[in-house]
Protein backbone atom coordinates (compact mmCIF):
# COMPACT_ATOMS: atom_id res chain seq x y z
CA UNK A 1 0.00 0.00 0.00
CA UNK A 2 1.45 3.25 -1.04
CA UNK A 3 0.22 6.59 0.40
CA UNK A 4 0.11 9.08 -2.06
CA UNK A 5 -1.85 11.82 -0.79
CA UNK A 6 0.05 12.08 2.86
CA UNK A 7 -2.60 14.93 4.32
CA UNK A 8 -5.62 13.21 3.53
CA UNK A 9 -3.82 9.59 3.91
CA UNK A 10 -5.18 8.13 0.20
CA UNK A 11 -3.28 6.03 -1.35
CA UNK A 12 -2.48 5.02 -4.71
CA UNK A 13 -5.06 2.02 -4.68
CA UNK A 14 -7.93 4.00 -3.80
CA UNK A 15 -6.61 6.61 -6.66
CA UNK A 16 -7.01 3.90 -9.14
CA UNK A 17 -9.65 2.11 -7.77
CA UNK A 18 -11.75 5.66 -8.44
CA UNK A 19 -10.23 6.25 -11.79
CA UNK A 20 -11.93 2.72 -12.88
CA UNK A 21 -15.27 4.42 -11.70
CA UNK A 22 -14.86 6.96 -14.22
CA UNK A 23 -13.50 9.90 -11.83
CA UNK A 24 -10.98 10.89 -14.29
CA UNK A 25 -9.65 14.14 -13.85
CA UNK A 26 -7.87 15.81 -11.19
CA UNK A 27 -10.93 17.90 -10.01
CA UNK A 28 -12.65 15.00 -9.96
CA UNK A 29 -10.63 13.35 -8.01
CA UNK A 30 -10.11 16.04 -5.71
CA UNK A 31 -13.92 16.55 -5.14
CA UNK A 32 -14.70 12.70 -4.60
CA UNK A 33 -11.39 12.03 -2.59
CA UNK A 34 -9.43 15.44 -1.10
CA UNK A 35 -6.74 14.85 -2.21
CA UNK A 36 -4.90 18.09 -2.98
CA UNK A 37 -6.56 20.00 -0.27
CA UNK A 38 -4.73 18.88 2.82
CA UNK A 39 -2.17 21.44 4.53
CA UNK A 40 0.21 21.07 1.59
CA UNK A 41 -2.41 22.02 -0.86
CA UNK A 42 -1.43 19.64 -3.17
CA UNK A 43 2.21 20.64 -3.30
CA UNK A 44 3.18 16.76 -2.17
CA UNK A 45 0.70 14.41 -4.07
CA UNK A 46 -0.31 16.51 -7.12
CA UNK A 47 2.32 15.31 -9.45
CA UNK A 48 2.23 11.55 -8.62
CA UNK A 49 -2.02 12.09 -9.19
CA UNK A 50 -1.10 13.15 -12.44
CA UNK A 51 1.12 10.24 -13.02
CA UNK A 52 -1.16 7.46 -11.94
CA UNK A 53 -3.83 9.29 -14.05
CA UNK A 54 -1.24 9.38 -17.31
CA UNK A 55 -0.75 5.63 -16.52
CA UNK A 56 -4.11 4.54 -16.14
CA UNK A 57 -5.40 6.35 -19.02
CA UNK A 58 -2.54 5.90 -21.07
CA UNK A 59 -2.46 10.28 -22.02
CA UNK A 60 0.46 12.46 -21.74
CA UNK A 61 1.12 13.48 -18.41
CA UNK A 62 1.23 17.04 -19.78
CA UNK A 63 -2.39 16.49 -21.30
CA UNK A 64 -3.81 16.29 -17.82
CA UNK A 65 -5.50 19.72 -16.58
CA UNK A 66 -4.43 20.96 -12.85
CA UNK A 67 -6.96 20.95 -10.48
CA UNK A 68 -8.73 24.09 -9.42
CA UNK A 69 -6.85 26.12 -6.68
CA UNK A 70 -8.69 28.62 -4.49
CA UNK A 71 -6.87 30.37 -1.45
CA UNK A 72 -7.48 29.54 1.99
CA UNK A 73 -10.01 31.46 4.03
CA UNK A 74 -9.82 32.54 6.82
CA UNK A 75 -12.15 34.45 9.41
CA UNK A 76 -12.20 38.08 9.19
CA UNK A 77 -13.59 40.23 12.63
CA UNK A 78 -16.79 42.23 11.86
CA UNK A 79 -15.30 45.16 12.90
CA UNK A 80 -12.30 45.10 10.36
CA UNK A 81 -15.09 45.67 7.58
CA UNK A 82 -16.96 48.93 9.53
CA UNK A 83 -13.44 50.78 10.60
CA UNK A 84 -14.39 54.10 8.49
CA UNK A 85 -18.24 53.64 9.29
CA UNK A 86 -19.03 57.13 10.91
Amino acid sequence: MKIICRCEDITEEEIIQKIKEGYTTMDELKRILRVTMGLCQGRGCRRHIARIISKELGIPIEKIKQPTYRPPTKPVPIKAGTKNIQ
